[in-house]
């Protein structure tokens, strides 16, 4: 009669599958770096050194309005 082989099965921690809560600066953090990067690429040139873009500003305002807070 042959001999069983114990086939390993992947070791599973108590809580895979049960949902996890992040931080709220994991998701916030990630979000500015976005916004930031995408406010560079539209006008990297066009800022000017005293004063302020309106359409930038309307974006941070609607940024600050939806988040939380």
């Amino acid at each position: 009669m042959p001999a069983r082989t114990h086939t390993r099965t992947p070791f599973r921690s108590p809580s895979a599958g049960v949902g996890t809560r992040l931080p709220w600066w994991a998701l916030a953090l990630p979000v500015a770096a976005f916004v930031a990067l995408l406010l560079l690429i539209a006008e990297p040139a066009g800022v000017p050194a005293g004063g302020g873009d309106p359409s930038v500003a309307h974006v941070l305002e609607e940024i600050r309005r939806t988040l939380p807070g």
